[in-house]
């Protein structure tokens, strides 16, 4: 934007005015920069600007990329934006004839964004007791974290090309829902390079494989019920090749009706997965009966993508020999891979061999998805006799696989008017895609934590997993707890804004205290939950910036301020035995060396480097005389999936159990030459014909759930902490900072601090880009739009807290877990709702003084668009509006 004025007059003689981002091209607004020419730069100007710009600039309901009122409201507000900063200009031109802005509408023009940040970590202190040279509790770097940032670590696509090998790509589902008329594959198969294409008609009998209760097909046969659903595999000589006659295959489609995306039409067909779940604790109804007050609302949250650094990947090679196969993969459940593949090649387990050195990123991701590509790639694999190589593409990747479930959550509410919930009946609906998946134990898990940091001495909660046309979600990190949790935050919210009380006080009137009980009758200890939410009262100095949070906001009409806190209780466990069960196997060699090989997977969270720490601690010796080299099912059979928060936790146990057998046998000798080395001891051991490798073993912890009854104790522990986070908006704009964010958290006592607090820094990160950032985009026909970094947007640096600060606890014991440490993998995403809330605050405090004191409903996650349209004021209301129906929208909300 550009303006001239004649000299002294401030009479407009030459304007420019041009926007993008509102279609393919740059807009210029010509006719109303000419009809502004000759008028004074006034307000009287502005109203007249506005609505002329917005006649000219205009956006079709059904624009390309949607957000068609945000953008309409942009267009204006960035105008307002730019005669607020000539009328400062001429201002300071000529005091005498231009008024002053309002001292209100200043900050309007201040940059939001800050250049620098700071951050603060506290760690837990060494017992005075522990040896100098015992490891744990230390804060050691990550062992692979150079060569991560050097890219000299490898991961599948990095691994050298085998002789003959070839690329495998999919051809996919363009329809959401409809029969396959006919598959013409014979272009394709002419091209260049191009070996073979497979269909569902090749795999036959082996075209599906059942994993927790439902059969999923590997290759879609007469019908398809999502787009990106697989339908044949291309076979070419190079990547190039592959994906060049993928493009050839010509498919017909017949649509099929009905076509159902968004939960509220699966409620509408009565489309859902079975069981139902439902967990009820103390007398709602009752409940209901005696409060002050009642409310019902609901709240939507939208899913997530992975969005993994390493792409789904896989190489599998034929050894050319008893029909064993090796299968290298980038994936968090080695012995699901073998025992898909196995089925599928009709082998027994022991000739197939699946092999993970580190997986470049997995969030729940690369389980059940990653299982049916490999089991095509290695069907072609074992048909052609030769390697074959499969790695998605970004695009390719967002589009196959499923991500995060996106949530509705109904909430009726009855409570006193001090703020106590006395009853909660609650619905919780999972968009699950076209096939089960994970969906019911995200269900499950959604309803066993719903509760959160809250007792709720009646609750009623249940869970429908929805059958849509999407490609079908699945596991990912915090697994329902970050949806649940959000909805009862939400409830707790309105309950404030009722009780006109702040939404920390509610909190802490409902938060569980000292010794209590889970709504399935498990026993907790809330006293590290108290002290967590104290901690982090003090540390942010909550008080005092909740009253300058005020003092910002009278003084500042366009910007505003708001400041939330939020408590945490995170159950960690599987809810099974047997899910929990781990094994290592631990080698001492002659020189003093040591190899450790465990069932856990290396996804960048440190499992390894805490692995050797424990051998380090165990053995007594230098981290440098111990090596890991990945992951096998040839080494540490029947692993069970690397989740949950319990990798560490579990693998490192059976670590310890191997570790403990060795020093056993050795301790004779260590004891007759107390000053030797590990090379004499290994020796010595080896001469007298002792055993120098141990298997080492655990059980896993005792657990379960009866979902008849509603109860059970299907954790082994709980992780507390408490968030406090603080944000300033742009009103005209949308966009907002993050200026601060405080975090307390319980970890029992660190294996490693350093590798710790990244996984609580990096799942805050994730879960603030969940709740305020991260968007996907569908269209009306069920095709994602955002298949990439240029669409779908992460958190970025400039998205950090200005402050990060990041205390943990006092060291507390647990007797039951490893060294009393608690796994921190998942439990932070959750905290990233405080930035959440932190503008739900900012925006009420925008809308009360429009006198705007209405309910107030903002959905996850919390984008520029909906923060800007909640500031209602009167430039939305001067855009116009389409009538529902009248055009078809460019994307549905999923």
């Amino acid at each position: 934007m550009r303006v001239f004025f004649g000299e002294g007059d401030g009479i407009i003689r030459e304007l420019c005015i041009s926007y993008g981002g509102v279609g393919p091209a740059t807009i210029c607004a010509k006719n109303s920069c000419q009809k502004l020419i000759g008028r004074h730069w006034n307000e009287q100007m502005l109203d007249i600007a506005c609505r002329l710009i917005l006649n000219e600039v205009s956006l079709l309901g059904s624009a390309p990329g949607g957000k068609v009122e945000f953008k309409r409201t942009l267009i204006i507000s960035f105008l307002f934006k730019f005669y607020l900063e000539v009328s400062q200009i001429l201002k300071k031109m000529d005091p005498v004839h231009y008024p002053s802005l309002a001292d209100k509408y200043e900050s309007a023009l201040e940059d939001l964004h800050s250049k620098h940040h700071c951050s603060t970590l506290k760690y837990q202190n060494i017992g005075p007791k522990q040896h100098p040279e015992d490891p744990i509790g230390h804060p050691i770097m990550h062992l692979s974290g150079v060569k991560h940032a050097t890219g000299e670590a490898i991961y599948c696509d990095d691994m050298p090309l085998v002789d003959q090998e070839l690329f495998l790509t999919f051809v996919t589902s363009s329809r959401a829902h409809a029969k396959i008329v006919s598959i013409d594959l014979s272009e394709a198969l002419s091209m260049p390079g191009v070996v073979d294409i497979m269909t569902a008609e090749h795999l036959s009998d082996v075209n599906s494989f059942c994993f927790f209760t439902e059969a999923e097909k590997f290759l879609a046969t007469d019908k398809v019920f999502c787009v990106g659903q697989l339908v044949c595999a291309v076979l070419a000589d190079s990547e190039v090749q592959a994906k060049r006659a993928a493009k050839r295959v010509k498919i017909v489609y017949q649509d099929l009706e009905p076509l159902i995306l968004t939960i509220e039409e699966s409620i509408q067909h009565n489309s859902s997965f079975k069981p139902e779940r439902k967990l009820e604790y103390g007398n709602v109804d009752e409940a209901f009966k005696v409060v002050d007050q009642i409310l019902e609302g609901e709240i939507h949250m939208g899913g997530q993508e992975h969005f993994y650094m390493e792409t789904q990947s896989m190489l599998v090679v034929p050894k050319g020999e008893d029909q064993e196969m090796d299968v290298y993969v980038s994936t968090q459940f080695p012995k699901y891979i073998q025992d898909i593949v196995a089925s599928t090649l009709k082998l027994p387990a022991n000739k197939v061999m699946c092999h993970v050195r580190r997986v470049g990123g997995a969030f729940g991701g690369k389980v059940l998805k990653t299982g049916i590509i490999a089991a095509v790639t290695a069907f072609a694999a074992n048909k052609h006799g030769r390697a074959v190589r499969c790695v998605l593409e970004r695009g390719e990747d967002m589009l196959i696989t499923g991500g995060r479930h996106p949530y509705l959550g109904k909430y009726k509410a009855g409570f006193m008017n001090d703020g106590r919930i006395l009853a909660l009946d609650m619905e919780h609906y999972s968009n699950a895609g076209a096939s089960l998946d994970e969906s019911l134990f995200v269900i499950e898990m959604g309803l066993l934590k719903m509760d959160n940091a809250y007792k709720f001495p009646n609750l009623r909660c249940r869970g429908w997993a929805c059958r849509t046309n999407l490609p079908s979600n699945t596991a990912f990190r915090g697994f329902g707890f970050p949806q649940a949790a959000l909805i009862t935050e939400s409830c707790i919210t309105e309950v404030a804004a009722k009780c006109g009380l702040s939404p920390e006080k509610v909190r802490i009137i409902n938060m569980y205290k000292e010794i209590d009980q889970t709504p399935y009758k498990q026993e907790i200890n809330a006293k590290n939950l108290i002290q967590c939410w104290r901690e982090c009262m003090a540390m942010s100095s909550y008080s005092l910036r909740k009253v300058a949070v005020e003092k910002f906001n009278a003084e500042n009409y366009w910007k505003k301020k708001g400041l939330a806190m939020v408590p945490l209780k995170f159950p960690v466990g599987l809810g099974s035995r047997a899910a929990g069960q781990a094994a290592a196997l631990v080698h001492i060699y002659l020189d003093g060396s040591v190899l450790v090989t465990h069932g856990g997977i290396e996804m960048g969270q440190g499992v390894h480097t805490k692995m050797i720490q424990v051998v380090s601690r165990e053995l007594r010796m230098p981290m440098s005389n111990v090596h890991l080299r990945g992951t096998s099912t040839e080494t540490v059979p029947n692993a069970n999936i690397s989740g949950g928060s319990v990798v560490a936790d579990l693998n490192g146990l059976a670590v310890k159990d191997a570790c403990q057998t060795l020093l056993k046998r050795l301790e004779p000798i260590i004891s007759k030459n107390p000053k030797g080395t590990w090379k004499d001891w290994a020796q010595t051991a080896f001469d007298e014909s002792i055993n120098l490798s141990a298997v080492g073993y655990f059980r896993g912890y005792e657990s379960d759930m009866n979902w008849e009854k509603g109860e059970g104790q299907p954790f082994e522990y709980f992780v507390y902490g408490a968030a406090c986070s603080e944000v300033e908006i742009d009103c005209l704009t949308g966009d907002h900072k993050n200026i601060r964010t405080d975090i307390v958290m319980d970890v029992g006592c660190s294996i490693n601090p350093a590798i710790d607090i990244g996984q609580i820094e990096g799942a805050f990160i994730q879960g603030m880009g969940l709740y305020t950032i991260e968007e996907l985009n569908y269209s009306p026909q069920g095709i994602l739009h955002t298949r990439g970094p240029d669409q779908y947007k992460i958190p970025a640096i400039c998205d950090m807290p200005t402050e990060l600060h990041i205390a943990l606890l006092p060291p507390s014991q647990n007797s039951n877990t490893l060294y009393s440490s608690k796994g921190l993998g998942e439990s932070g995403v959750f905290l990233g709702c405080s930035v959440f809330f932190a503008i739900h605050d900012a925006v009420s405090a925008a809308r009360q003084e429009r006198g705007l004191h209405g309910p107030l409903t903002l959905n996850s996650p919390l984008t520029p668009e909906k923060i800007r349209m909640a500031c209602e004021d009167k430039f939305t209301k001067m855009i116009p509006r389409d009538e529902p129906g009248s055009y078809v929208p460019w994307n549905v909300p999923i």
